[in-house]
C-alpha cells in the first residue's frame, strides 16, 4: 500500500463522521512521515498504593530493571520508573486509590511485556507462582506464546514471547518446531 493510501485510511480512521467536502476541508493534513517516524511506546503509566510491592514485582519477579525513583513533594506524588527493555519504562505512581483492575473491552489485560523465548516465558511463569502470585496457563497462538498474570494490585498483565520465523520462510507465520506447541 503506497502512503497516501494508508494516509487516507488513516485519516479515515481518526475522522470517520467527517463525509461532505466543507468537513474534509478542515481536517488536518498530515505527512505520511510523521507516522512513520514513531519508534514505540515510550511508558505505560501504572498507578498503585505500593509502590515498593509494585516495583519488586516488575524487578525482581519479571526481570525489569529501576531506572529511577523519585519522592514525594507538596505538588507531585511518589514515582518510580522500571526499564522493561528496548527504551521501554513503566512509570509507577504511588497513589491514595486503588488502581483499576478491570480487563480490557476484549476481556485481555489490554497491555503486555515480552520476553525472549519460550523457555524465558516458562521461567518467568514458574517465578511467579513460586512468589505466590496467580498466573494463567501458557498459550499458544499464532505468532507467539502468551499468559496472563495479576500484579500485585490485582491489575492483569499479559506476559509474550514471540514464536520463531523461519529465516527461509516466504511467509510470515513463525515456526511450529516439530508440530509441538512450543
Amino acid at each position: 500500500m503506497e502512503p497516501p493510501v494508508r494516509l487516507a485510511l488513516v485519516r479515515r480512521a481518526l475522522w470517520p463522521h467527517r463525509r461532505n467536502a466543507e468537513d474534509t476541508a478542515r481536517q488536518p493534513h498530515y505527512s505520511w512521515s510523521i507516522v512513520s517516524d514513531l519508534l514505540g511506546i515510550n511508558h505505560l503509566t501504572l498507578s498503585t498504593t505500593d509502590l515498593d510491592r509494585l516495583v519488586a514485582y516488575y524487578t525482581e519477579l519479571l526481570g525489569a530493571t529501576l531506572a529511577f525513583e523519585r519522592a514525594a513533594t507538596s505538588s507531585h506524588p511518589r514515582i518510580a520508573a522500571v526499564d522493561v527493555g528496548g527504551n521501554d519504562h513503566l512509570m509507577i505512581v504511588e497513589t491514595a486509590e486503588a488502581p483499576t483492575t478491570d480487563p480490557d473491552p476484549l476481556g485481555n489485560a489490554g497491555w503486555g511485556l515480552r520476553v525472549g523465548t519460550y523457555a524465558r516465558l516458562s521461567a518467568v511463569r514458574e517465578s511467579i507462582l513460586g512468589a505466590g502470585w496467580p498466573v494463567g496457563q501458557i498459550e499458544t497462538l499464532p505468532a507467539q506464546w502468551t499468559m496472563t498474570a495479576r500484579d500485585p494490585d490485582g491489575r492483569p498483565v499479559d506476559v509474550r514471547a514471540h514464536r520463531p520465523v523461519p529465516p527461509d520462510s516466504t511467509s510470515r507465520r513463525p515456526a511450529d518446531p516439530g508440530g509441538s506447541s512450543r
